[in-house]
């Protein structure tokens, strides 16, 4: 699969609050917005797992972390279907 490079300026303070170097601090980066776009369904969680750089099951079982539902969508889908 073909990728795109995204360049993002991290203030040098950012990095030393956060006690991290910028690899991992984009890594971390790139997992919080899969997470934050899969929570709007803007994303798959297919999708969202390849951008977060793991595979789809344990992009799922990551979510609880970030207090995200990972069945959000169907059961908002039940919810409807049943009022």
């Amino acid at each position: 699969m073909a990728a795109q490079h995204i360049t993002v300026d991290i203030p040098e303070k950012v990095l030393f609050a956060e006690k991290t170097d910028a690899h991992a601090f984009g890594k971390e980066l790139r997992v919080l917005a899969a997470v934050k776009l899969f929570e709007m369904e803007r994303l798959s969680s297919g999708r969202a797992a390849e951008l977060a750089g793991m595979s789809r099951v344990e992009f799922l079982l990551s979510l609880s972390r970030y207090s995200v539902f990972p069945l959000a969508s169907e059961l908002h889908d039940l919810e409807e279907e049943h009022a």
